[in-house]
């Protein structure tokens, strides 16, 4: 899977961040009109393997990933990245309705800033091992006190703070979701790390679904409205983005550009739909600052980056071999030689 430049990579997972905000309120309306809310994400984890499956039927280089993958041989730990996703849409279903939508999204995202550091320095995502530099401490730093600042003025609800940290949990396993997916499509392709991805996440959510019993609502009333049961493809597009991104920035910048496309597509929500509450300035300038925070948290790495690649153009200068009586050698063959190279 070859990587894509940085600036674009962000902008395709700030792009995957707007879809997650219309699959958070697709699901969320399906939820609330079948009378399951956990029946919404059952729907979209469904739609998503059901996209899966096409796309193996009619697509042969998906098949060849899929095969390449068992070869690569990887942990099969490796594998279980799916189950982050299924473990915040579960968490999220039963936290939000408790904590309300401002507090839960505060502690996601620290949640996953923290997550994003600490993955990215184990070097668990397919980019390395990315140092815990001052500029990505800031950057989490900065892209948490953003989504704080975007959330002003929405109702909380109880502060338990079992919960709290259930939720900062959930912001953890979907870190390790996108740093183990990417390590998958590293070895295999893109296509083959989403399949994987709902192949592990699907039946995890309906386990989770059964156990609530949400199947025994007696005879659901599925909506008409065709867009409500489109949480399966966005599904699809916000994995890709992911591991676009993952590929190309690591999980904490990618994280940080998801949250905000996320808030940026919920503005967009708030303008277009009916009855919406139209423009709110704390959320667009929290969608702005959480995008600089991304920005800030590679800006060390890129330096980095580039004078490694200036130190690995410029061979390093070597003593040219003396003769028996001491003197250095001039204008000898080794002369011309570059050094080994560093260890």
């Amino acid at each position: 899977m070859r990587s894509l430049p940085p600036t674009a990579a962000l902008a395709l997972v700030v792009l995957g961040g707007v879809a997650s905000a219309a699959q958070g309120a697709a699901n969320a309306e399906l939820g609330e009109r079948v009378g399951s809310p956990v029946l919404g994400a059952v729907v979209n984890n469904a739609g998503g393997t059901l996209l899966v499956l096409v796309g193996l039927l009619v697509l042969p280089s998906m098949r060849t990933g899929l095969a390449v993958l068992r070869r690569s041989r990887l942990p099969w730990w490796c594998y279980l990245g799916g189950l982050g996703g299924a473990a915040i849409i579960v968490i999220g279903t039963y936290v939000v309705p408790v904590l309300g939508v401002a507090v839960f999204t505060i502690a996601q995202v620290a949640g996953g800033s923290l997550g994003g550091l600490a993955v990215d320095r184990a070097g668990l995502a397919p980019v390395g091992r990315l140092a815990l530099t001052p500029s990505r401490v800031a950057g989490a730093l900065l892209g948490t006190a953003a989504v704080g600042l975007a959330q002003l003025g929405q109702p909380l609800g109880e502060l338990a703070v079992g919960l709290v940290l259930l939720a900062v949990v959930g912001g953890l396993a979907v870190a390790v979701q996108s740093a183990l997916n990417g390590r998958v499509a590293a070895a295999g392709t893109a296509a083959a790390s989403t399949a994987m991805n709902f192949a592990v996440s699907t039946p995890a959510v309906l386990a989770v679904a059964a156990f609530a019993g949400a199947f025994t609502v007696a005879r659901p009333d599925w909506p008409p409205a065709w867009y409500l049961y489109t949480g399966g493809l966005l599904g699809v597009g916000i994995v890709a983005s992911l591991l676009v991104g993952v590929r190309a920035l690591g999980v904490l910048r990618t994280g940080l550009a998801l949250v905000a496309g996320q808030l940026g597509g919920g503005l967009l929500l708030d303008l277009l739909l009916p009855g919406g509450p139209g423009l709110r300035w704390p959320v667009l300038a929290g969608a702005v600052l959480t995008l600089v925070a991304s920005v800030v948290a590679g800006q060390q790495g890129r330096r980095t980056a580039r004078t490694s690649a200036v130190d690995r153009s410029v061979p390093r200068a070597r003593s040219a071999p003396e003769d028996p009586t001491g003197r250095q050698r001039q204008g000898s063959a080794y002369a011309d030689r570059p050094g080994p190279p560093a260890g």
